[in-house]
């Protein structure tokens, strides 16, 4: 047995046979392993691009965009985000001086100095910006940036842009809430006290001259009547007389539901100055006020007051007893307190 297996073996051809074995079990395995690559390469090109589409969402839902730009050349590059964010149309050339010429002149003054300290001391920035879009529409844009060096020499700055209109536009909205009235516009209670402490406190340029406080005669028989529709169009209608009589005052303030408040800075003759002014907000306030087919009569009473050196708490009193004197008069007047 063992001969005929050795002459088997050693007949023409059977060492052929085993190498064309071999190889074909070489190059199964090889395709196995192309096969097994080829998978993890289709597995890694989709999570790449579920990536991406994760990225782009999430992108356009917080309206953030990825710039970059070759400091050799000025070169722009963006993401697809950031042509939104400028109305630009997706992939059109961009260059630099085009760019900042859609920014407002402060907005690139603002600009300028931190890229110059990024570029310099490689400080990274972020800063809020205002541009005026392609199409015209202004937006509130902020900027992140930081920098690429290669040997130690700057090459490219890199970050992102993202459109905070909205943002800008509810801070803005709940500064101004927090000090005017929605309803009118005047200066709100919590300005009035603030500005009043502050020039009672010489904490400011102007020093406090006298404190006019003011009530509308005959504005709760109009609201309970007619409704608080027509009661705010009477506010708004006494903002506006109020603003025109009271031209050149530091302030003027609505404190309460019909309690308006004028702060005048300290001059020569103040209570001259006070007396003549009030003369002529009883006088404007008195005008009727017409509204459609209404035809509505308000009045007010004032209560003035010196500063006198006196604390803000102590002032604001003085002038609500003259208030009252007034109104004790009969209404329509003013009273100075002594």
């Amino acid at each position: 047995m063992h001969d005929a297996q050795r002459i088997a073996e050693d007949a023409p051809g059977a060492g052929l046979m085993r190498r064309l074995t071999g190889e074909t079990a070489t190059i199964a395995l090889l395709e196995a392993r192309l096969a097994a690559q080829e998978r993890v390469i289709a597995e890694q090109a989709a999570q790449l691009a579920h990536s991406r589409k994760i990225f782009e969402r999430a992108s356009a839902t917080a309206r953030i965009g990825v710039w970059e730009c070759d400091l050799d050349g000025e070169h722009l590059r963006w993401t697809d985000m950031v042509y939104d964010i400028f109305e630009l149309p997706r992939g059109s050339a961009i260059t630099r001086e085009t760019t900042l010429a859609l920014y407002t002149p402060t907005s690139r003054a603002k600009l300028q100095p931190v890229r110059n300290r990024l570029i310099e001391q490689g400080i990274g920035f972020s800063l809020d910006v205002e541009i005026v879009t392609a199409k015209g529409r202004h937006r509130w844009m902020r900027i992140t940036a930081t920098i690429e060096h290669e040997n130690g020499v700057p090459v490219r700055i890199f970050g992102m842009k993202q459109d905070i209109t909205e943002e800008k536009i509810l801070a803005d909205r709940t500064r101004y809430l927090a000090l005017f009235d929605a309803m009118t516009g005047l200066a709100n209670r919590s300005q009035f006290h603030d500005r009043l402490e502050a020039l009672c406190a010489n904490d400011s340029d102007t020093a406090i001259g006298a404190l006019l406080l003011i009530d509308l005669d005959g504005f709760k028989p109009i609201n309970d009547r007619f409704g608080h529709a027509l009661g705010d169009h009477c506010l708004r209608v006494v903002a506006e007389r109020l603003t025109d009589v009271c031209a050149g005052a530091e302030l003027v303030a609505r404190v309460g539901g019909d309690e308006f408040a004028v702060l005048l800075a300290s001059e020569p003759a103040i209570a001259d100055r006070s007396s003549r002014l009030a003369d002529r907000i009883v006088t404007a306030l008195s005008e009727p006020v017409l509204h459609e087919n209404a035809t509505l009569t308000l009045g007010a009473s004032i209560g003035i007051a010196m500063a006198d050196g006196l604390a803000p708490d102590d002032l604001f009193k003085r002038a609500d007893l003259a208030l009252y004197a007034a109104k004790d008069a009969g209404r329509g007047t003013y009273r100075i307190a002594e």
